[in-house]
Formats: structure tokens, sequence, C-alpha cells
């Protein structure tokens, strides 16, 4: 074998990608955490709905957003509310659309299954068994219950599904930090919009990011494949040149 054709090969398997090949015990080790947290605060505030153990901070974060609501704060929040409504729902679309038209087939049918999984099943699930009420007096219009936030947990999940496909590798701790802040700042301007108890918000950013680690996790090695997988126009170049060997056979006949 030609040191030409070693050198794609070599190039391939040295890419930071060929690590997601491999089943991180940390990526587990985080969602099981997080999945944990928001467990474990469902059952807490579901044992007493209305004065849960931490119910003194949640007032008291709770007063400490109090106002004046206008002005810079008012316009940040008015955008994260409307982001975590329509907009949450038109970016993870076109995003599947995306992936769709380049054919990334695994890509695309883990970003719709781990969507419907955790702004579906996972916080609809917790928001009818904990149904906990909302703070008085919401500045935005809200449904029932107001444990887990929803905003929080999608801002969360849409994070970790972004930075997992289309971020590559190398730059991912810096989209880690940033999407970190992004789902603080959805955080803050849900209590700040008395839309839900700080409570809410830390329970929703973990079952968000919790389900999309997992999934991560376990769908990693075939997204690592697809990712590593050549092109058409590169398998149908990487062909050798020239007649196929039936043809040549038919060439070869008197």
């Amino acid at each position: 074998m030609s040191r030409h054709t070693l050198a794609p090969a070599a190039s391939a398997a040295a890419r930071p990608e060929a690590a997601d090949r491999r089943r991180s015990p940390g990526v587990l080790l985080l969602a099981a955490l997080l999945l944990g947290a928001a467990a474990a605060l469902a059952l807490t505030v579901r044992a007493d709905v209305v004065d849960p153990p931490f119910q003194g901070a949640d007032e008291r974060w709770l007063a400490w957003m109090g106002g004046p609501h206008e002005g810079f704060p008012a316009a940040v929040a008015a955008v994260l509310n409307w982001f975590g409504g329509p907009l949450g729902v038109v970016v993870p679309l076109a995003l599947l659309v995306f992936l769709l038209v380049r054919r990334r087939w695994v890509s695309a049918g883990f970003l719709f299954g781990v969507y419907l999984a955790g702004s579906m099943a996972v916080v609809q699930g917790l928001k009818h068994l904990v149904d906990r009420p909302r703070p008085a007096d919401p500045m935005v219009r809200v449904d029932h219950g107001s444990f887990p936030s929803g905003h929080a947990a999608g801002a969360a999940l849409l994070v970790v599904l972004v930075g997992v496909l289309l971020v590559p590798v190398a730059r991912r701790r810096a989209w880690w930090i940033g999407g970190a802040v992004f789902t603080l700042a959805m955080m803050w301007s849900r209590t700040w919009l008395h839309a839900h108890w700080l409570s809410d918000t830390v329970a929703g950013a973990a079952a968000g990011a919790g389900v999309a680690l997992l999934a991560w996790w376990a769908f990693s090695p075939a997204l690592a494949r697809e990712h590593d997988r050549p092109a058409g126009p590169a398998r149908s170049a990487a062909r050798p040149a020239g007649p196929s060997p039936r043809s040549r056979r038919g060439l070869l006949r008197p």
C-alpha cells in the first residue's frame, strides 16, 4: 500500500471527532447526576407543593426579582420569553431541515427523538406529576404547573443538541461556556418575569441537559460513524478509474 493511500486514513484517524466513537463515562455520570437532581427536586416538591423545604429561598429570590420591570432587563427577558415560546420550536425544526438536506439521517433522527423526549415526555410529565402552583401575578402568559421550567429545560436541551451535532470538538469548550451563560440567563428571565420559582428553573435546566447528555452517551458511536462516513462524491472519486472488471473481461474476449 502506497504512502499516498495511507495518508487519508491516517488523517481521518487523527481527527478529534474520532474520540466520539467511545461512550464517555464522564458524560454518563454527568447525565445521571443532572437527572437525579431533577428527580429529587420533583419528589420533594410533590410531597408538599405549597411549602417545600426550599420555599423560603424561592420566595427570597422572587423578592429580589421584584423590579422595576423596565428598561434593558425587560427587553432581554421579553426576547428570552419569545425564544422559549414560538422560536423555541422554530430553531429545532430549522436544524432538523438542515440535517435532512445534508442527508444526515442518524443526526436528524437523534435530534427529533431527543427533542420530543426532553420537551414533551420529561418536562410535561413532570408538570403533570408535580403540579406546583406558580408565583402570583406572572407577567407573561403561562400554562399549568410551575415545576419544572419548560423554557429552562428547552434552553439546556438545545445547547447540548447543537453542541453535539454542529460544533466541532475543538470548539466545544467555548460553546459549553456560552451555552451555560445562555441557560442561566433563561433561568433568570423566568424568575424575573415571576413565571417560575427559582427551583423550577434549576430542575428544568437539569432535566433538559440530563436527557440530552444521556442520549448523546447512548448514540455517540452511531453519530461518529455518520460523521466519518465520506459523502457520495468522495466515495465515487475514490473508485479507480477505467473500465470495470466485467467490461475488461469483455474487452479481452476474442
